[in-house]
């Protein structure tokens, strides 16, 4: 059986915590890049243009993308043939602590979500899948609250059609408008519970940005579709109009029971930012 000491799991969480918040994931740069030289709207263009120029300063200078460096959640795909020596999750969020003070980020999270009160270095949220095998992947997503507060969540009734659902995503994009720094990636989650549409809609945000072949599944229909819908919506880089509302959308479907469909929908900024390491 292969053996993991919790202080590797610390300093790899660490070196997350950097690649992260300084360089843009490059399907998501790959997007953006494609948008730029794409887009007919000169406003656009040049916001977009000014998006790219971010990115390259922040990677090059090791400055942080954006001055929201987010709400810290990690997703663990343990191998169930690991053995951790340690505590899994204190080691996660030590190394979250060690790298967000290490490399000068803005730490955002206050410990009472009801009182409030100064920020500190407060645990983060970590999502455990236990998988075949004898490794573990650790991806960090650095989200901000300005995309996370547009999030939302429908139980819809199991007789509902398609379109009904195309609507909902739609409209909860329509309705971010300029607020969550558009283009946007829009995260969607189908099925499970009301908890579970939630967590995939997070989860799809992690989904690598493609281009569609000829021969789509029924998914990458439904994707393809809901982008050609919100990009007409003309709300546009940084809301000052375009075509580029949204760079992509990723649907995770789960079973669900016969009584319920429930469907979330997860919004992110341009600055899409997650790093993932395997140990």
């Amino acid at each position: 059986m292969k053996k993991i000491k919790a202080v590797q799991i610390t300093k790899a969480v660490m070196e997350l915590v950097k690649r992260a918040n300084f360089s843009l994931r490059k399907d998501v740069w790959t997007a953006l890049r494609k948008a730029y030289v794409g887009e007919k709207n000169s406003r656009a263009k040049n916001i977009l243009k000014a998006v790219l120029d971010n990115t390259a300063y922040a990677k090059k200078e090791n400055l942080a993308i954006c001055q929201d460096t987010g709400m810290p959640i990690v997703f663990v795909q343990l191998g169930q043939n690991l053995k951790i020596f340690g505590n899994l999750k204190a080691a996660i969020n030590k190394g979250i602590e060690a790298g967000y003070k290490k490399y000068c980020l803005r730490n955002s999270i206050v410990a009472d979500p009801l009182l409030r009160g100064k920020s500190g270095f407060s645990p983060g949220i970590v999502h455990l899948d236990v998988v075949l095998g004898d490794k573990m992947k650790i991806t960090l997503l650095p989200k901000g609250f300005g995309c996370e507060n547009k999030s939302q969540l429908k139980m819809f009734k199991p007789t509902c059609g398609i379109e009904e659902i195309k609507k909902f995503i739609i409209d909860t994009v329509k309705n971010a408008g300029a607020d969550a720094c558009p283009p946007y990636v829009i995260g969607v989650g189908i099925g499970g519970t009301a908890d579970y549409a939630s967590l995939l809609a997070k989860k799809a945000l992690l989904k690598k940005l493609t281009t569609y072949s000829l021969q789509l599944t029924t998914i990458q229909q439904l994707e393809k579709d809901l982008l050609l819908a919100i990009n007409r919506l003309n709300i546009g880089p940084m809301g000052l109009g375009g075509q580029t509302t949204a760079l992509a959308v990723n649907v995770l479907t789960y079973p669900t029971h016969i009584a319920g469909l429930p469907v979330a929908v997860n919004i992110s900024c341009h600055a899409l930012r997650s790093a993932s390491i395997i140990l």
